[in-house]
């Protein structure tokens, strides 16, 4: 199987970085184990010295909500217990991150320490020799063993792991306001048709029934993802993908878009939905104003909404799994999402990767672990536990799915992972048909695979 992430302009990614690489295998999952840290030390600096003298890391993130302050805790702490260091902290904007990773990599002036989604373009910045290997000191005393099995896979390549989980791991949900569902006595939905049931019910009232961040196109992907496989189930999606007796032009796909467009028509989604960023949070705002009754999005959500908005998320906030569609393939129990999501590599570039490496795991130590659980995460550690309601939930849905699909965005090669936003971005702004649209992502198909 192939893993790859998102990425926003491929020709970037391949001029300034990559040429041509191979595609990557798929990464082996390290044995379970220790879930004690160790410590790195590097060699302490004399206390008299100077500013200028300091080792210097930077340190790049694309937190939001209460994460960027989780993160300077975690550093403050560091440099306290290394005054020979100077951490400098960059907080990124999602939607252009990968871009402007790419083009700092590619002029050999990375940060030194970045998070990624993992997959291709990380297999690809291990193949054009742009990060560091972690591997002997993930496995010194067994370290690695601190994270769940699938996080260490989603980073490994070649038998060698190129990265750190850290921040958390997250599925799609449709989150909704509880006053509005209870005011107009609307239950949660377990099927598609008691969804539909509900946005009638919505519109009816004026209430738009779901917000969403058009602009950023990758939350309407989250639609696609889960149609597709409410209706042709998980093995639709990966006979397509992995070119093993599928196509994109298959009925799930193009029944996916036709439902996806049946939505849009209907007035399902608040108006001038393509013109929201999620990012500055304006489908959200939506939700909290009570504009708009629910939000698919991930899980990420939670921490977000608890550091932005606190007083809805402790009387508000609620959500519910992408319901069954009756009488089709799809198992309801599947979700959308990635484990151990946020990873942070070392880049080959950087003067001090021993250091480097420390910050991370600081970053990841049980004060960091409690603290991220405490603004709504759930990180992927193998000791992690929660008394928080919704992340008890969220570890439940995790449990118990028979599947978990990778985003279809960071799964596929980057041209194809494009391909998959534009298929969905054409769905919903009805600027093509679904044959129309799928047909295209196909062709992409073929002329990555060569098939």
């Amino acid at each position: 199987m192939k893993i790859w992430i998102r990425t926003s302009t491929v020709a970037v990614l391949v001029a300034l970085i990559l040429g041509a690489c191979a595609p990557a295998t798929t990464p082996t999952a390290s044995p379970a184990g220790s879930t004690t840290a160790p410590t790195v030390q590097p060699t302490q600096a004399p206390a008299t010295q100077t500013s200028a003298e300091k080792k210097v890391i930077t340190l790049w993130h694309v937190q939001t909500g209460d994460g960027p302050k989780v993160i300077q805790n975690e550093v403050d702490r560091y440099m306290a217990d290394h005054p020979d260091v100077e951490v400098k902290v960059e907080a990124q904007q999602t939607d252009n991150y990968t871009v402007k990773l790419n083009v700092a990599l590619g002029a050999d002036n990375p940060p030194c320490v970045f998070s990624t989604w993992g997959g291709g373009p990380l297999y690809q910045y291990v193949k054009a020799g742009k990060i560091q290997d972690l591997t002997e000191w993930m496995n010194q005393d067994n370290y690695k063993d601190r994270f769940l099995d699938a996080g260490i896979a989603s980073i490994t390549f070649d038998g060698k792991i190129w990265a750190v989980p850290v921040e958390h791991s997250a599925i799609a949900v449709i989150f909704y306001n509880k006053k509005i569902f209870a005011d107009n006595g609307l239950s949660i939905p377990s099927t598609y048709d008691e969804l539909l049931q509900i946005i009638t019910k919505l519109k009816s009232v004026g209430i738009a029934p779901f917000a969403l961040g058009g602009k950023s196109v990758w939350p309407e992907l989250f639609f696609t993802t889960y149609f597709v496989d409410r209706l042709g189930g998980p093995e639709a999606f990966r006979a397509a993908a992995t070119r093993t007796g599928g196509s994109f032009t298959d009925p799930p796909f193009i029944q996916a878009g036709q439902m996806i467009q049946d939505l849009v028509k209907m007035g399902a989604f608040v108006e001038g939905f393509n013109g929201l960023d999620y990012g500055t949070g304006q489908s959200r705002m939506l939700m909290y104003s009570g504009k708009a009754a629910m939000e698919m999005m991930g899980t990420w959500n939670i921490s977000t909404i608890k550091g932005e908005n606190p007083d809805f998320y402790a009387t508000n906030l609620g959500f519910f799994p992408f319901p069954a569609i009756v009488g089709e393939k799809g198992d309801p129990n599947d979700v959308a999402g990635s484990i151990g999501q946020d990873l942070y590599s070392v880049a080959a570039a950087c003067k001090y990767p021993k250091e480097a490496f420390e910050l991370i795991q600081y970053m990841i130590d049980d004060k960091a672990v409690a603290e991220r659980a405490a603004i709504g995460r759930i990180v992927p550690v193998k000791s992690f536990t929660t008394d928080d309601p919704m992340l008890k939930e969220v570890l439940r849905l995790l449990k118990q799915a028979p599947n978990v699909q990778l985003w279809w965005d960071q799964y596929l090669p980057p041209d194809l992972g494009q391909a998959s936003l534009d298929t969905t971005q054409a769905l919903f702004s009805l600027t093509q048909t679904p044959g129309v649209a799928f047909g295209n992502m196909e062709t992409t198909a073929i002329r990555v695979f060569g098939k």
